[in-house]
This record gives structure tokens, sequence and C-alpha cells, in this order.
């Protein structure tokens, strides 16, 4: 089974535990890495994550993702809403791929309410906090088996 994925998170997440808990949540970014990775290796899953706030970075990390992984999480935070760039290298992965928020986005401001990369990517998960996280990785893997 294929079973190499990428998390890649966008802007401001490195300060989860510091930022507007009342929407993220009191877990702190290296928590989350951590409950990620047990859980995956529990899986028999490899995962590596990515962090950048620079849009430039987070598309070169998904061009390079190309060869190296089986699919790719992606939390693109405030890019979600704004960039095509990032559109453009998911739409270049061509693996299965998960749009992931730890908000609704749908019940917060306005301009969250659309998303550049939900038209690219194999599925979205949204509003269920840093779990969201875990099932991401569940989804993928059945993804991967699946053949997807």
């Amino acid at each position: 089974m294929k079973n190499n994925i990428i998390v890649i998170n966008g802007p401001n997440l490195n300060l989860l535990g510091e930022r507007e808990q009342s929407q993220y949540g009191s877990i702190k970014y290296e928590d989350l890495k951590n409950k990620c990775l047990k859980y995956s290796k529990d899986l028999g899953i490899n995962v590596d994550f990515a962090q950048s706030n620079i849009e430039g970075e987070i598309v070169t990390i998904i061009q390079e993702a190309r060869k190296k992984y089986d699919g790719l999480i992606i939390n693109a935070a405030g890019f979600t809403h704004t960039s095509v760039a990032i559109r453009d290298a998911l739409a270049i992965f061509k693996k299965p791929s998960i749009e992931l928020h730890i908000s609704n986005i749908y019940q917060r401001e306005e301009f969250r309410h659309k998303s550049m990369i939900s038209g690219v990517v194999t599925g979205i998960i949204c509003g269920l906090g840093a779990n969201g996280y875990i099932l991401a990785i569940n989804a993928m893997q059945e993804l991967l088996k699946d053949g997807n």
C-alpha cells in the first residue's frame, strides 16, 4: 500500500494555541504535529509536516511533493481564499489531496466562504477542530487503499 503523505500548513498555523482559541482551540502546533505523527505511525503511514507563512514556499513544497508523496493534506489557512498559485500547484499534483480547515469557514466572515483550492482537491474537511487532521489522515489512508 502506498503510504507517504505530507501535511502542509499555511500562514499563522505555527501559532496554534496562542491565537484565536475560540476558532482554533488550545492545542499548540507542535502538539498537534506530534499527535498526528504518533497516530499515523500506529497506522503504518509515513507523514511529514511542512508549514510556511510564505505563499511561494508552499507552492514549492507542493511541486516537490509530486515526486515523494502519494497524497497531500493541506490547510492553506488564509491563502485558501486568495491564492491562485497554490491552486495551480495543487492541480498539477494529480494525486489524492484533502483541503483541511480547523474552523468551519462557512460560519465565519463572508470572504472565507470562497475557497480557491476546493475545485482541485479530492475532498474537504472543515469545522471539526484539530481532530480534522486525524480525520484527514484516515480519509487519505482510505483514498490510497482504494487507489483513488
